[in-house]
């Protein structure tokens, strides 16, 4: 079979173990332990009982709906869930540190199926084959193969000894390269974030006509969102998924913030590829996910509260943890490989992940899960170590 250059080259990437032999425990895949809020779950079954004849229709191209509930849960959040205020009427307003001081609007939000089809846009639209754009060498392993993919030359950046990203030399080779940066923030699988105010700085440091992207998939569980910054810098872009803190990894729903100009970008992108990505039934849940501020607030503050509680456990233990704004620990332990410990707790019923990636396969890394949860996975390490 003759296949084109650009397939030979691809090296796709590999999610968390899905297991069909048995049933685990999945702490491997960062999802969000809880389900989706009863809105959800209402809307959804009021959608297709009621509305069956929406489902032989193509959904609105441009999920207006959507993108107003997304713009609405940001400005009563402020875009870090677990620090929201919830009033005794239910209401939700942002803490003071959070405080978005613009108002986002529906103008300002691209949505796709999931953030990694956000992200696909992103590259396709601001990454070019004759640069090589910036972005720390562990980070979300999809960057490179998206990079991949579009055949756009990467400029890897090792992290800081203690695992913070390295913004100085990340700024220095933007510089020389002539090109964009994009990074977690929070990052993983390390967990760690930068301040709002690193990331102005580096905004303020780095050139205006290339694109900056930051990539908030974790930031409700305790990151600072830079959607303020929005308000100074026309070249930032911020991705986010509803994967994580709004319990949808199934649902398949991402978005991103920037100003109008470049989201009109994204979305003629979108238009030569799918000017349908939004299923129905996806627009009809999500709107009903930003529709219950408090109850994803609550479920944040949850995880992150037992991540903290988690965080003690495998210090007690002997571990070497990063202190997560996440919903995940990145962690090792002296006594026993990652790959041995990963083996082990899997033979008692619960999966976590392990990369065997030069640098970091000493390294394990810990979806936080309910109480219960967590409780089994104290237990297995107990037994263990």
């Amino acid at each position: 079979m003759i296949l084109s250059s650009r397939v030979k080259k691809l090296k796709p990437y590999v999610p968390g173990e899905q297991p069909k032999d048995r049933i685990y425990i999945k702490l491997n895949a960062n999802e969000n332990p809880y389900p989706p809020s009863p809105f959800v779950q209402n809307a959804v079954l009021d959608f297709v009982k009621n509305h069956p004849e929406k489902l032989g229709l193509y959904p609105d191209p441009d999920s207006n709906e959507l993108h107003a509930a997304i713009a609405d849960m940001l400005n009563k959040s402020g875009g870090v869930l677990c620090r929201a205020k919830t009033n005794a009427d239910g209401s939700v307003e942002p803490s003071e540190e959070d405080k978005i001081p613009f108002t986002v609007t529906p103008q300002m939000i691209y949505t796709g199926n999931g953030s990694d089809e956000v992200l696909s846009m992103v590259f396709y639209a601001f990454f070019d084959s004759s640069k090589r754009f910036v972005m720390p060498e562990f980070t979300y392993s999809f960057y490179p193969v998206y990079a991949g993919y579009y055949d756009i030359p990467t400029d890897c950046v090792p992290l800081k000894e203690d695992w913070s990203l390295d913004t100085d030399e990340m700024l220095t080779r933007a510089a020389k390269n002539n090109s964009g940066i994009i990074f977690a923030n929070p990052n993983a699988p390390t967990g760690l974030g930068l301040t709002r105010e690193q990331v102005r700085q580096m905004l303020k440091k780095a050139s205006s006509d290339e694109i900056f992207i930051v990539d908030e998939a974790y930031v409700d569980f305790g990151g600072e969102s830079c959607i303020p910054l929005l308000a100074e810098f026309n070249n930032l872009v911020i991705v986010r998924t509803f994967s994580k803190s709004l319990c949808g990894a199934g649902q398949r729903l991402g978005y991103l913030v920037s100003n109008p100009e470049l989201v009109n970008t994204i979305t003629t992108v979108k238009n030569c590829v799918n000017h349908f990505p939004i299923d129905a039934v996806a627009q009809v849940s999500g709107k009903a996910a930003c529709e219950d501020v408090a109850y994803y607030a609550d479920t944040s503050r949850k995880v992150a509260e037992e991540r903290e509680k988690f965080y003690n456990f495998l210090q007690s233990k002997g571990f070497y943890v990063l202190k997560s704004q996440t919903n995940f620990l990145f962690a090792k332990h002296p006594e026993i490989s990652g790959a041995d410990l990963y083996k082990k707790i899997k033979e008692q019923g619960l999966l976590i992940r392990h990369f065997a990636t030069p640098g970091i396969e000493d390294f394990v890394r810990i979806t936080i899960g309910t109480p219960e949860q967590m409780e089994q996975l104290m237990s297995a390490i107990d037994n263990i170590i």
